[in-house]
């Protein structure tokens, strides 16, 4: 097995365009795939630190949309005046009720890249994965628009499967996407569900 190595390539381009962090070009990435982010749209980003999400989507949404994150993380130090950050839990209704009332109203669009912290134990690993996927779809249900869209990290395992057959319904359609900017040495994907049906 190949060792792992922090500071790709991609870890220095970041570095070098100003970006947070590597996972900005798995945004992009989705974006350039799935056509997510579109000016004047409003934009939550679950589990946002360390801000490399909040400012791709910000750069998209332009001036006449929003880009709200939340995390249990402060962020600080974005510039945008069009980004919020709310340090709390994705778990808590009153964090998610105060990301609406900042937007004026629901979302367009709901990203989560969250990821558990990672223990090594696969069966472990595997059922936080999932958790967070879950806690993302929650979120999504209190914060999407009918007819928005999600997107959330997940690691390929039975558990996805289920996550997916159990859920495909609250979205028109629902797609897995892999990333050639994800590790080589990662099994993550993304979901993404297209048009909630609230």
């Amino acid at each position: 097995m190949g060792q792992y190595v922090r500071k790709d390539h991609l870890y220095e381009k970041a570095k070098e365009e100003g970006f947070r962090s590597r996972a900005s070009y798995k945004l992009k990435e989705l974006d350039q795939k799935h056509g997510l982010l579109k000016p004047g749209f409003k934009i939550i980003d679950l589990g946002a630190w360390p801000g490399g999400w909040l400012q791709v989507a910000s750069e998209r949404v332009g001036r006449s949309g929003m880009v709200v994150g939340i995390d249990l993380k402060a962020i600080e130090d974005l510039t945008d005046s069009h980004i919020q950050v709310i340090t709390g839990d994705v778990s808590d209704d009153a964090v998610l009720t105060r990301a609406c009332e900042m937007a004026g109203g629901r979302f367009d669009l709901v990203l989560s890249d969250m990821s558990p912290k990672l223990t090594g134990i696969r069966e472990v690993d595997r059922y936080a994965a999932i958790g967070c996927a879950d806690l993302a779809l929650y979120a999504a249900g209190k914060l999407l628009r009918a007819g928005g869209n999600f997107v959330t990290k997940v690691f390929k395992s039975p558990e996805v499967d289920q996550f997916v057959k159990t859920n495909q319904a609250l979205f028109n359609k629902m797609v897995r996407s892999e990333l050639k900017s994800t590790r080589k040495s990662s099994n993550e994907f993304y979901l993404i569900g297209f048009g909630f049906k609230g």
